[in-house]
């Protein structure tokens, strides 16, 4: 199997147009056409991780941390993240990692995160903007549900948990055929009045290419008139965090009990408890203290994140519980959300998960 195959696949859950400005997700080393015999899936890709990729013949790492954050000027070995980087390209092992963009995806870390607490009526805590684009196009009557079908199928029309939505009207374009042209409808030199329908409907902004391909291949004019709008409106199914509710509300030290249970934390460090029932549940895997405000701003009772400071605890002011688990703990079962997407597309493809714990935080 190339590997450019198991990258789209990755992407087309996880675009990488999804991924945080200081993030670099994506490939980090290796050619997109090399033939990928086996991969190992981990949360870091760290030198043992690689020895344990050349000990399974295996030469695709796929991870959840990007190894390489920024530019490396040298590769002499002083550091882990360069040792990794050389050890892998001598031995012709790819390195992929998919990290805020899998968390941003509505269906992603934080999903699993969720689905792991057993979390329901889930939605995006922060959505992100400025992803979403209007598509504006004019055709025939005759052929506007043609050209509906093919922006629909290229990925446009999704609303939140509706899809195939677009504005129609009616009305008429005018025309004129030049020289050289071959018209659909009309004449050479005559100005023409075609009975159209305008359709205006929504895209995420990274399919834009794929959709004007759809567009142009499906429309019956020599010349397709279109209109692309940057909207700023919010993305409902792409941002940080996730907010849910439990199916029934628990105490506070019951729920903190079975969140130390269900994610295998060695430990929580939480916030002073508020005696109040918890329902209403906030998640953010790894550092999340960026997300407080709008845990707060969204009712949630508790908070269930990573990498609190000290003083950062303060800011929950008793409006809310913060349960700070733990960063590895937090994640650790992104491997298993990359063996589910990749499984459920190639069924025959040898996936191994990795044995290796890459916690770099022990526990007494």
């Amino acid at each position: 199997m190339k590997l450019k195959e198991i990258t789209d696949c990755l992407e087309s859950f996880a675009p990488l147009a999804y991924q945080e400005s200081y993030d670099n997700a994506g490939l980090i080393c290796g050619n997109q056409e090399m033939d990928i015999t086996s991969a190992i899936i981990c949360l870091d890709s760290t030198e043992a991780v690689i020895e344990e990729a050349i000990e399974k013949g295996s030469n695709l790492v796929i991870a959840h941390h990007p190894i390489v954050f920024s530019g490396l000027k040298k590769f002499n070995g002083k550091n882990y993240v360069e040792r990794v980087i050389i050890k892998a390209i001598q031995n012709n092992i790819a390195i992929y990692a998919a990290h805020t963009n899998l968390d941003n995806v509505h269906n992603g870390v934080n999903s699993k995160i969720a689905e792991k607490l057993g979390l329901v009526n889930c939605s995006v805590l922060l959505p992100q903007k400025n992803l979403l684009k209007k598509l504006i196009t004019f055709c025939p009557e005759d052929k506007a549900e043609f050209v509906r079908s093919a922006l629909f199928g290229a990925g446009a029309g999704n609303i939140g948990n509706y899809d195939e939505c677009s504005f129609n009207s009616n009305g008429t374009g005018t025309f004129r055929a030049g020289e050289g042209t071959n018209p659909y409808v009309g004449e050479h030199g005559k100005q023409h009045q075609e009975k159209e329908v305008k359709i205006e409907t929504i895209y995420p902004s990274n399919i834009e290419s794929k959709l004007l391909n759809a567009l142009i291949k499906a429309h019956p004019y020599e010349e397709v008139a279109y209109d692309l709008i940057p909207l700023s409106n919010s993305h409902s199914r792409v941002g940080a965090g996730i907010i849910g509710e439990l199916p029934s509300e628990m105490a506070e030290m019951d729920f903190l009990n079975h969140l130390k249970d269900v994610m295998k934390a060695n430990g929580i460090r939480y916030t002073t408890l508020r005696n109040k029932k918890i329902k209403k549940v906030a998640v953010c895997g790894g550092s999340g203290s960026f997300l407080l405000g709008d845990a707060i701003k969204s009712g949630a009772d508790v908070f269930v994140s990573a990498d609190f400071k000290y003083h950062q605890f303060f800011d929950a002011e008793n409006h809310i519980v913060i349960a700070d688990i733990g960063h590895y703990e937090s994640e650790q079962f992104t491997i298993q959300l990359f063996y589910d997407i990749l499984q459920k597309k190639f069924n025959t493809f040898a996936l191994h998960l990795s044995k290796i714990n890459t916690n770099p935080i022990k526990y007494l």
